[in-house]
């Protein structure tokens, strides 16, 4: 490994680690674990949206390989191994579909051998990039080697847009990443919103920013522009958990749920 791949800076709080401890994960630090329960003060329901965020990835994941017949997968901001991951959940009904997991952080590459298995029929891989450099992704080996773009695509962006605060940059990334992807490509994102508890949530992203993790929420409106020239498909942008929920999300209440999230399709 490369001095950048074991730096993993365990003295500083970071997002994916919080979050991986949060869902109570062991692949964390006690700088993520003191700033996890800092934040969770202020931000109580945290934990509930993220598993419902969670389980928002995998309905997702299944009902795209399952009924939109979406074969490749192109995940960015992949998080650390948290089963079921992705792959799992769409190989379960398409052996055969290959999945490109996307991240920049060395904890996450560290942990990459588990986000690596596959079917024998299909295929996953692991790109060390940056979100923000969507030209990097698009023209990596790894990249072209996985996927084809001439087939439809799901770019899958879960719980990554809060961490850029601009979202000008943000809709510049998503146009650039949807660019070249085939007509029948979807977009399906997830990302921090006020609307359901507009105070705990400020008071939270303020706490992410506290301990050095850039953080922002925004409104509902402002999720859905980031679908400019897509249709967005149903039931629209709404609380994860309202999205095509199952038995267990149709019983939170809106006020612990504060991410939002959807699905849309290029045409």
């Amino acid at each position: 490994m490369t001095d950048r791949e074991l730096d993993l800076k365990t003295e500083i709080p970071h997002s994916a680690r919080i979050y991986d401890y949060l869902l109570g994960g062991k692949d964390n630090f006690p700088a993520d674990r003191a700033a996890a329960t800092n934040i969770v003060k202020d931000w109580p329901s945290l934990p509930t949206g993220m598993r419902a965020n969670r389980r928002f990835m995998a309905r997702m994941a299944h009902r795209l390989a399952a009924e939109h017949g979406i074969r490749q997968f192109l995940d960015i901001g992949t998080g650390l191994p948290t089963s079921p991951n992705l792959h799992e959940v769409v190989q379960a009904v398409a052996p055969e579909a290959r999945i490109v997991y996307v991240d920049n952080d060395p904890i996450v590459l560290v942990h990459a051998r588990a986000l690596l298995t596959s079917t024998a029929e299909g295929r996953t891989g692991y790109l060390d990039a940056d979100f923000r450099d969507p030209e990097a992704i698009l023209e990596s080996e790894q990249l072209r080697g996985d996927l084809d773009l001439d087939r439809p695509v799901a770019l899958s962006l879960i719980a990554i847009l809060h961490f850029i605060v601009d979202d000008a940059e943000v809709r510049r990334i998503i146009d650039r990443l949807m660019e070249p992807l085939a007509p029948g490509s979807i977009l399906a994102l997830s990302t921090t919103t006020f609307d359901n508890n507009p105070e705990v949530v400020a008071a939270g992203v303020a706490a992410y920013n506290a301990h050095g993790i850039p953080t922002v929420a925004r409104t509902r409106t402002v999720v859905e522009t980031f679908f400019d020239g897509l249709e967005i498909l149903d039931p629209g942008v709404v609380a994860v958990h309202r999205w095509h929920p199952d038995q267990e999300s149709s019983k939170l209440d809106d006020s612990q749920i504060t991410i939002h999230g959807g699905i849309a399709l290029k045409h």
